[in-house]
């Protein structure tokens, strides 16, 4: 038997899905991250780590009936290695907005309202990294959480798939690096950009070490990887142009399958390229990392069944961990608010989920008003797909129906797109 196995590395931890072909599912795994995977040195060795971990959990004798291997992980997480792979600095994170410090050489190089024109995005995080000399003098290598965790399987140091890259400022549409990104950062520091492949396209096969201390079959392929939330919204079967996933997990991702493209830089909506449609969307800083930050995983459910979801709360919340979103307000300097807070901790959860719920719908209101497919159905992925109070709170100001898919966690979605790729579908 053929099987597949997709790995999601997302905010705090990693996840393994191994499926065969008709989609069934014969392992799952889970790995929290040390330290919740926050900023640090060390998460390089972190992230190997979990990786490691995460296959090791497959029993045997599914790992050598494995054919094919994928991996996502969060977009605009990058880093920059010498010509070994080796790190030469730490990570830096999907939401650390640095690179509000070099908005004007961003501005001043791309295109108005692109995509990159972001603090967080990966080409403001590139040219913070220039600035401060932060790779020294030898050569270096700017890759993605996913590029860099694939390397570690398939031994091929610089290949990136056009999902993790488009933030970087690869075009889609001529499938290069525009001469203004190629121009703009050119200068005595400027580190090699990885080969841009399609999501899926097999780059080569395991290592003969990985291969032999977990057992893959010899012609194991590791194939280009994606980023998390569209490995959600793979997961979740949506093939209908106005259909969309969104992923409730540590933060909230909005995914919107259209014939059109959009991509506005003053909302953070941008469009990543799926078959023949755009996947359309963006990603905030608020969701389930703020909810946890004030309840446990306990009190949340206990307080949600207290929740009549029918009644509108009038707390009026922004709800950030720190200043700063990317859409729908696309803002480094955005201050949370969180204020007032009422005694009763039911009311402050209805207050929270209810605010979430108006900048999702906000979210997908800016997509529609900006040229997208009109909406016609949301399905959920995430933590917060769970959470049935919060549901029907979400479907009360998004008007259409919102369900939750048959699979939802990235890793499946990671591991459909391993199947396909070796399959050619």
């Amino acid at each position: 038997m053929n099987l597949y196995l997709g790995i999601d590395f997302g905010t705090t931890g990693a996840r393994s899905t191994v499926i065969d072909s008709q989609g069934t599912i014969h392992c799952e795994t889970e790995y929290t991250f040390a330290n919740n995977g926050q900023q640090q040195p060390e998460l390089p060795w972190v992230w190997e780590k979990a990786l490691w971990d995460s296959i090791e959990q497959i029993p045997p004798a599914i790992r050598n009936q494995v054919r094919a291997i994928a991996i996502d992980g969060t977009s605009s997480t990058v880093m920059l290695c010498n010509t070994e792979g080796i790190p030469v600095c730490e990570p830096i994170l999907y939401n650390d907005a640095r690179g509000a410090a070099v908005t004007e050489r961003l501005r001043a190089i791309a295109p108005d309202n692109h995509t990159v024109l972001s603090a967080t995005s990966s080409l403001a995080k590139l040219l913070w990294l220039q600035e401060g000399g932060h790779g020294g003098t030898a050569p270096t290598v700017f890759l993605h959480q996913a590029d860099w965790l694939g390397f570690l399987l398939h031994g091929k140091l610089g290949i990136s798939d056009y999902h993790n890259a488009l933030k970087l400022g690869f075009d889609v549409d001529t499938l290069c690096y525009p001469n203004w990104l190629i121009e703009g950062i050119a200068g005595a520091a400027t580190p090699e950009l990885p080969q841009v492949v399609a999501p899926g396209t097999p780059v080569g096969e395991v290592r003969a070490q990985v291969g032999d201390r977990f057992g893959f079959p010899r012609d194991c392929t590791v194939c280009a990887g994606t980023t998390d939330s569209i490995a959600a919204f793979l997961a979740s079967g949506v093939n209908l142009p106005g259909e969309a996933v969104t992923s409730l997990g540590s933060t909230l991702a909005v995914k919107l399958l259209s014939h059109t493209r959009v991509d506005d830089s003053r909302y953070g909506i941008y469009s990543h390229k799926l078959g023949d449609f755009w996947l359309v969307g963006g990603a905030s800083n608020t969701g389930g990392a703020v909810l946890r930050h004030f309840f446990t995983d306990a009190e949340l459910e206990n307080y949600s069944t207290q929740i009549d979801p029918e009644q509108e709360s009038l707390l009026d919340y922004y709800p950030l961990l720190k200043k700063g979103d990317r859409f729908p307000i696309n803002d480094p300097n955005l201050p949370p608010r969180l204020e007032p807070r009422p005694t009763d901790s039911v009311e402050f959860l209805h207050g929270l989920l209810e605010s979430i719920a108006r900048i999702e719908a906000r979210g997908y209101q800016l997509l529609q008003e900006l040229g997208a497919t009109p909406l016609t159905k949301v399905y959920t992925a995430g933590g917060g797909a769970k959470n049935l109070v919060w549901s029907a709170i979400r479907k009360r100001y998004l008007k259409v129906p919102v369900v939750t898919p048959i699979h939802t966690a990235a890793a499946y979605g990671t591991a459909l797109l391993a199947m396909r790729g070796v399959m050619g579908i």
